[in-house]
């Protein structure tokens, strides 16, 4: 297969993921309960977290980090990996629920956010194990990066980018076959070594079909922007309302079609299934030859 039947491929891949999410569109509440949850969670933490004018949103913003630890007692790493690991865990909670209804809907079975949210508490002790490692991994690169602001961060950033890479199928691991933590890492990986081509153009797909989508929300900030400048203030006013929230729900929309795809490169990997016959698993796209 050469690199356009790939890109091909892969925008097919973005299809039938935007076709498991129309045909229920509920499970935009996944990641919607996620965003409003960790939101909650950087409040929480984060109000009342300031001492000599260091504070987690700084921490979070990057602004002078080497300078802010320096200043901050031993406690705050206490908190700062709860915070950590509270984010963790409502992350890998609500994907874990997504990824069982699509891995369901890809079979053909009925299926709930209902079913979803058991089947994540069905695996809340690997869930919060999960959650622990990767805020232990947190909390070190966060010591590494402010530890030296050139080289730590970019050491932190290669770590970061590297353990995101191959940690990418823990989720689902985690939720369908309960096994534990360190386990769930081991098998990510050996997915990943199945699947990760098909995965970079499957993601690539999703960004190209979301494309039109996202420049229609450019086009009415523009025409928002435009509209204040002139006579029309209330009718920018309304166009610029109206483009933060159609990309507050295309957010939610693209974060729920990644994680459907990962349902979809699961399923393949471990069961050899072609849910929806082309796109997401089809025999073209995931030639093993």
């Amino acid at each position: 297969m050469d690199i356009f039947e790939r890109f091909q491929a892969g925008y097919e891949a973005a299809q039938d993921c935007w076709e498991v999410l129309k045909q229920d569109k509920k499970l935009l509440l996944f990641p919607l309960a996620s965003a409003i949850c960790c939101l909650l969670v950087l409040v929480t933490f984060g109000l009342p977290l300031y001492y000599n004018n260091a504070s987690l949103f700084e921490l979070l913003a990057h602004t002078d980090r080497h300078h802010i630890m320096q200043q901050t007692p031993g406690w705050f790493w206490v908190v700062l990996f709860a915070f950590y690991f509270c984010n963790y865990f409502v992350i890998a909670f609500f994907n874990s629920g997504l990824v069982y209804c699509a891995v369901r809907s890809f079979q053909a079975r009925p299926v709930t956010v209902g079913d979803g949210i058991a089947a994540a508490i069905r695996c809340l002790p690997q869930l919060i194990g999960w959650s622990l490692i990767s805020a232990t991994i947190g909390l070190a690169l966060q010591a590494l990066e402010s530890n030296n602001r050139n080289v730590g961060r970019f050491l932190s950033g290669i770590l970061g980018a590297a353990w995101t890479v191959l940690t990418y199928f823990v989720v689902p691991v985690l939720v369908l076959e309960k096994v534990g933590a360190f386990k769930a890492i081991g098998r990510s990986t050996q997915i990943l070594r199945k699947t990760w081509g098909e995965g970079i153009f499957a993601r690539i797909g999703i960004g190209w079909f979301l494309l039109p989508f996202w420049l229609l929300g450019v086009g009415l900030i523009v025409l928002g922007s435009y509209f204040l400048t002139t006579s029309s203030a209330a009718l920018g006013g309304l166009l610029l309302g109206a483009a933060v929230l159609y990309l507050i729900v295309m957010g939610l929309v693209n974060s729920a079609l990644e994680t459907i795809l990962l349902g979809g490169l699961y399923q393949y990997a471990t069961e050899g299934l072609s849910p929806l016959g082309h796109g997401v698993t089809g025999d073209a796209f995931y030639s093993r030859d």
